[in-house]
Parts: structure tokens; C-alpha cells; sequence
């Protein structure tokens, strides 16, 4: 794997939603913890464009204050000061074609007051319905051709709603966009335990010749949260589980657990391989659907704020898949996700086969338990290898015990928002960690089944589980089915 610059491109970080939420609490912390990492190059300025009508000082302060927040204590003036200096502010409507003319001027005047190349980086913190207005506007004020530096655009998920309208988003990005400008962010794959599962698998000698159907028993994805949907019961009614997390974030851990080795780890040729593993899983038949998709919404989902009280959106997924080539063959995918389960937890799991019992005939069963490897995803970021062994004494008696490696705990590494290692990637010109349209597309149609069998039957099964569950029974019973079970 080649070592990355040691410092992004100078550059213009322009940011679309500047007053929202996520440029407070992830990208303007992520733009802070990469300065005081010295990632961030001297010729470096962000300019902030909402709606809001607030002068250049209020808005400073804003995000002073909000970035001492998301960092849990206060801000020192040496470090905070070289990134107030380069933040800038302009405020008006995302539709009014002489809010483009003026961006354009004002990147003009920070390029030459910070001696910045001509590089642009713009963050669409936005809603979907207008990445196509605000592309637009770029193109037509000339802000997106590439005679001069480069220009890249990041695009938030939810990218679609189905595969016709992620479709439909892609063509309106690619009137004045190419595929090579477009960055879709997930910010699940700027987490360390899923930047390593690459390392993790092609660096080490001992995992790789065993990851495969002879060896591996089946595998295991949770995404589990705690709590309830909050303020997001507007989106998150229209959305559901499986186009909220199970479509993007675990389509794309999968992908990174199942794919072949690349050839390098450029951003095509692991994209390349990313994107075989979603072509390789056989399109679910309503029959699969029936037996092998539960879906369920938690006791009490219809009384959040914004919700439709009549609501059948779930809020718990659990399926059952395959990936039809040589590596995994007949190897089930178990994933599962839920709001209001009993803790926050995001994890693969790796069970590999277990070993001939007869040996052991004289020693329990039940303690005898598969090898497992984890993948821990958050909160404690890490891995775990679980094996048997010999518990001291006369007797056969084995218990299973756990290797563990934490991050925090080796490293030393302080919390990240997830976003740093995507926004330094994007200022290098570096995909391998952003979607690709036809992973999109892929991801969007593996899905599609399950989505038109729950709107087609209006007698499709809305499941229901109470809070602080591991979701409901039949959930357990999928894969008990195949003489398996949850991991608690």
C-alpha cells in the first residue's frame, strides 16, 4: 500500500449547508483535527454557503463554539486561530444564479489573500433534490471545468431513493460534472477498523489463505443503535433500515470483507473488485424474500416527532445472502440492523468452521465453541480472535478465550469523527474510499427485490419489537434455521 502525502492540496474547501448540522458537529471538527494533525497545507481557506443572513464574525463564532463542543473541551487560541482566519462566509438562495457569480468572486479574492492554488473542493451538505441545482450553478458560472487545478464535488448520502431516482440524481451531477469529479461519501468507510479490514487481510500471511468457503462457516454484520430515530423521523420515515444503513454502510463493509485481492490499492482497481462482489450476489426471489428477510419497526416508532402515525416503516432488518463465486460459494451473509436495540455496536463477525468433535467426545459440546474473528467497527474500534484452549488442571476442560487489539489502546489515537481520513482522500484525489456510480446502481438493484415485494403486498409482514431487544423472535429463527445463532 503507498504511503499518501503527508499534506493535502492547497485548495478551496467550499461547503454547501454551511449552517447545518453536519458542518458543525463532523466536517468542521474533521477540518480542525487534520490541522492540528498537520495534514492541512498553509494554502488552505473554507468558505461556508447557506442561507441564513448572518455576517462573516457571527458566523465565526457559531462555529467556534460549536467545534469546542464537538471536541468535549475548550479550544486553544494557537490551534483554533489558523483556522478562523481561513473561514469564510456568504450567505443566499442555492436557485439564484448571482449567488454562483458571487461565489465566484469571493473564491477569487481568499485564493489571492492566502496565495492558494487553483483547486476547489465542494462539500453538497445538502438534500439530494438539489445536488442537481447546485451542480448547475457551478457549471454555468464555470466553477467546475478543470482548465485550471482541479475541481471535485462531495455528495452525501442518501444518494437515491431506488435505483431509478439514484439514477436520476447521477444524470443531473453529470450534466456539468465527470465521474472522476464526484465523490460519494460514506462516512462509515472513514472509520479505522474498516480503512484496516484491507491491511488487515492482504498484509497478513496467516488470514488470507483461510477466508474462503472451505474454511469460513458463515459471516455475521450487526449495526446496532440504542436509540430511537430523534429528529430525523422526517427522513428516516420515508427511508427505513434497509435503504438507511443496510443499502450503503453494510452493502460497503461487505464488499471489503468479500472482495478478491486488487491488483493495486488504487481507487479504480479496489473499486474494481468492490463492486464484483455486489454483482455476485443472485437476485432475491420473493420466496427468498418471505423466508429470508424480517423486517420490523420498534413499540412506540409511530409516536416519534414527524412520524406518519399510520406509519409500516421498519426500523430492523435482518436477511440472509450469498455471494455466488469461487470464494464464497454456499457461505451465508447474516446482516441485521436496528434502532432501540439494547446497545450500540457496529461489528463483522468471521465464524469459521468447526473442528471434528470426536477428538473431544469426553469434553462438553457447548464449550467447544467455533473460532470467530471480530471485527469491531464501533464503539471500541478493534479486533478480537476467539479460540479454544486447555483450562489448567487434570481435566479436559476447554474454555474459549479472546485475543484483542483496540486502537485506542495501542495507538493511542484520540476519537475522530470518521470524516478526516475522507476529506484529506478527496483533497488528494484518492476514490478508493467513496462509492463509484455503478456500486451505487449494484447496491440499489441487490435491494430492489425486498423493496418492491414490501410495497407490492400489502400483506408483507411489519414485524413488531420492544425496545431494548435484540429485535424480534424471527429474526432469531432465520437463522436458527440453519442450526446458527446471533451473536449477543
Amino acid at each position: 500500500m503507498s504511503s499518501p502525502p503527508s499534506h493535502a492540496d492547497g485548495c478551496v474547501f467550499v461547503i454547501f449547508g454551511a449552517s447545518g448540522d453536519l458542518t458543525r458537529s463532523k466536517l468542521l471538527p474533521a477540518i480542525f483535527n487534520l490541522c492540528e494533525s498537520g495534514h492541512l497545507p498553509d494554502e488552505f481557506a473554507i468558505l461556508g454557503v447557506a442561507r441564513p443572513q448572518i455576517d462573516q464574525k457571527t458566523y465565526r463564532q457559531q462555529m467556534r463554539e460549536q467545534v469546542r463542543q464537538a471536541e468535549g473541551e475548550p479550544l486553544e487560541p494557537q490551534k483554533w486561530k489558523p483556522i478562523e482566519d481561513r473561514l469564510y462566509y456568504i450567505s443566499g438562495e442555492f436557485n439564484d444564479a448571482g449567488l454562483f457569480d458571487r461565489l465566484k468572486t469571493t473564491i477569487a479574492d481568499i485564493r489571492g489573500r492566502h496565495h492558494i492554488p487553483a483547486n476547489y473542493l465542494f462539500y453538497l451538505a445538502v438534500p439530494p433534490d438539489l445536488f442537481g441545482t447546485v451542480g448547475d450553478g457551478l457549471a454555468t458560472a464555470g466553477l467546475t471545468s478543470e482548465d485550471e487545478g482541479w475541481r471535485r464535488v462531495i455528495v452525501e448520502k442518501p444518494f437515491g431513493y431506488d435505483l431509478e431516482s439514484a439514477r436520476k440524481l447521477n444524470a443531473e451531477l453529470r450534466r456539468g460534472l465527470r465521474e472522476s469529479q464526484i465523490y460519494r461519501i460514506d462516512h462509515y468507510l472513514g472509520k479505522e477498523t474498516v480503512q484496516n479490514i484491507l491491511a488487515f487481510r492482504f498484509a497478513n500471511g496467516i488470514f488470507e489463505p483461510i477466508w474462503n468457503r472451505r474454511y469460513v462457516d458463515h459471516v455475521q454484520m450487526t449495526v446496532a443503535e440504542d436509540v430511537g430515530v430523534g429528529k430525523r423521523g422526517a427522513y428516516y420515515d420515508k427511508a427505513g433500515a434497509l435503504r438507511d444503513i443496510v443499502q450503503n454502510h453494510m452493502f460497503q463493509v461487505l464488499t471489503l470483507v468479500a472482495m478478491e485481492p486488487p491488483i493495486s490499492f488504487g481507487g479504480e482497481d479496489v473499486r474494481d473488485e468492490k463492486v464484483r462482489v455486489l454483482h455476485a450476489m443472485p437476485p432475491l426471489t420473493q420466496d427468498d424474500v418471505k423466508r429470508h428477510v424480517v423486517r420490523a419497526q420498534y413499540d412506540g416508532y409511530t409516536q416519534e416527532p414527524s412520524v406518519d402515525a399510520q406509519s409500516r416503516t421498519e426500523t430492523y432488518v435482518a436477511m440472509r445472502l450469498f455471494i455466488d463465486n469461487w470464494r464464497w460459494a454456499g457461505v451465508p451473509f447474516y446482516l441485521r440492523t436496528g434502532k432501540r436495540l439494547p446497545r450500540r455496536v457496529t461489528e463483522v463477525a468471521i465464524q469459521f468452521k468447526r473442528a471434528p468433535l470426536m477428538l473431544f467426545r469426553h469434553t462438553p459440546v457447548s464449550s467447544l465453541s467455533p473460532n470467530t474473528l471480530v471485527l469491531r467497527i464501533q464503539p471500541n474500534e478493534g479486533i478480537a480472535l476467539c479460540f479454544n484452549a486447555k483450562v489448567p488442571g487434570p481435566f479436559e476442560r476447554l474454555e474459549t478465550v479472546t485475543m484483542d487489539f483496540s486502537y485506542a489502546e495501542h495507538f493511542k489515537a484520540e476519537p475522530t469523527t470518521g470524516y478526516e481520513t475522507l476529506l484529506f482522500d478527496a483533497m488528494i484525489g484518492d476514490q478508493t474510499l467513496f462509492h463509484r456510480m455503478d456500486m451505487v446502481e449494484a447496491g440499489w438493484r441487490a435491494v430492489a427485490p425486498i423493496l418492491d415485494y414490501w410495497q407490492a403486498d400489502s400483506r408483507a409482514r411489519l414485524l413488531t419489537y420492544g425496545q431494548g431487544s435484540w429485535g424480534p423472535s424471527e429474526a432469531e429463527l432465520l437463522i436458527e434455521r440453519d442450526g446458527r445463532e446471533w451473536r449477543e
